[in-house]
């Protein structure tokens, strides 16, 4: 895809408070029918109606786009949240995570990371040693954007997911953020799981062994979620890592491994 690409990003809310936002990097043809996807996304997510539903398109250049390589995918089939919560705090300090920021990070998702317990917009920007929380705004935190994945990469990867049961925009969509997330310098891991009340699923990705997904990490029903970043730097990078994270653009053309079900809990 050498054209030149729009980013199209949606931004939902309800009461002042995030509830939905997607985003695609796509040619000029293809953006109607993009945006009537995104505002149909909004419209039907499980958590309510949005009051509010903002759709932003902007122009990329073809040689402003980094194209890069998905990351490593494994499942551990955690049977419970508990097991799930224990399997991502051991993943997060085989990353390299301190043991207590690694379970403080934990505790924060369930808790409700925003002021006043509720969602952020985007990601908690985390000290991996320490612990300190980086993001300038603790309610809206650092939002990942301007990425996607080539057509015919995402054509193989579903085919790929569809073998293992995990062919949901769920599952793609977190990939695909979670590999540009481990692009940026300094970064030692991301934890996340999802604020849709129908889907329990989450994930700890890591340059050390690329995105490993855990079932359960939260009851079904529960509405608190969302994501940290545990990054390893100094002061005056925070901001070179916020601005690649929100506005360079990539576009993910190649496949990281299939990698099979890591043993599950009972069984190492």
């Amino acid at each position: 895809m050498n054209s030149p690409l729009y980013s199209i990003r949606m931004h939902a809310t309800r009461q002042g408070q995030h509830l939905s936002g997607a985003e695609h990097l796509t040619p000029a043809e293809q953006l109607d029918a993009l945006a009537a996807k995104l505002v149909r996304r909004a419209l039907e997510h499980p958590r309510g109606t949005p009051e509010s539903i903002q759709l932003t398109v902007d122009l990329l250049e073809a040689e402003a786009v980094q194209r890069a390589t998905l990351p490593a995918l494994a499942t551990l089939p955690v049977t419970t949240v508990a097991q799930g919560r224990q399997a991502a705090l051991s993943a997060l300090v085989e990353a390299g995570v301190s043991p207590a920021v690694a379970q403080a990070g934990i505790d924060l998702l369930i808790s409700g990371a925003a002021p006043g317990g509720g969602v952020m917009r985007g990601a908690v920007l985390m000290q991996a040693v320490s612990g300190e929380r980086l993001e300038a705004d603790p309610a809206r935190g650092v939002r990942v954007s301007r990425m996607d994945l080539d057509p015919s990469a995402a054509t193989t990867l579903r085919q790929q997911l569809a073998v293992r049961g995990l062919d949901n925009a769920h599952v793609r969509e977190a990939l695909v953020l979670a590999g540009k997330v481990l692009l940026a310098p300094g970064m030692v891991a991301e934890l996340c799981w999802s604020d849709d009340p129908d889907y329990s699923a989450g994930y700890v990705a890591s340059p050390t062994f690329g995105y490993r997904r855990f079932p359960h990490l939260k009851p079904l029903g529960e509405e608190r979620g969302g994501r940290i970043f545990f990054w390893r730097g100094v002061a005056s990078e925070i901001a070179a890592v916020v601005a690649f994270l929100e506005r360079t653009p990539v576009l993910f053309d190649a496949l990281g491994e299939l990698l099979p079900d890591l043993p599950s809990p009972q069984e190492a």
